[in-house]
């Protein structure tokens, strides 16, 4: 069975789809593990899920972060790392070793509003100031730059009239729910 490890910072909304697909077998693998870099209820629905699960506080850990993580996937024996929200910057090394093996979900149309300190709310805000008729999000490859990794799959989505960053960002969560678990397909029939 193929193993993913899912990596979060917060609700884990797009964990949620990826344990509900894996679960009805429309995605053909088993989470293994699920990482937080701070305390998160995307943490805490795994646990409920009766996955694996730890919190691996970044500001405990700070530049041993990505070494604990290594050792944890290690330990599962997993073929492919998911970053579902996941805040905290991978390091180089870490990059380097699982090369081809970690996946990001991005809430833009990159190279379009990605980069350090687009994030979350903030990458709607984004576009929206920049007058945008689209966005959407991106699901990548992981290299050493951020948010800079080959494209995998966009998803477009529409940037109505009178839309607040809240809004845009419901409308694109939805997309992404279904953009992730398709990547992840799509990883497992070509190995």
């Amino acid at each position: 069975m193929f193993k993913i490890a899912v990596l979060v910072s917060g609700g884990g909304s797009n964990l949620q789809s990826i344990i509900e697909k894996s679960k009805s077998g429309e995605l053909a693998c088993e989470v293994a593990c699920v990482i937080g870099d701070r305390e998160c209820y995307g943490v805490e629905r795994a646990a409920e899920q009766g996955i694996v699960s730890c919190i691996l506080d970044r500001k405990v850990f700070k530049k041993e972060l990505c070494k604990e993580i290594d050792r944890v996937v290690s330990e599962k024996g997993v073929d492919l790392i998911v970053l579902a929200g996941f805040l905290s910057i991978i390091d180089e090394e870490f990059v380097e070793k699982w090369k081809g093996k970690i996946i990001n979900i991005h809430p833009s149309l990159l190279p379009k509003f990605g980069g350090p300190g687009m994030y979350g709310i903030k990458v709607h805000e984004a576009v929206l100031a920049a007058g945008e008729k689209e966005s959407g999000c991106t699901v990548h490859y992981v290299d050493s730059g951020v948010d800079s990794g080959e494209v995998i799959f966009q998803v477009k989505v529409p940037v109505l009239e009178g839309d607040t960053a809240e809004v845009l960002q419901k409308r694109i969560l939805v997309e992404e729910h279904k953009l992730l678990p398709k990547s992840i397909s799509k990883i497992i029939s070509e190995r």
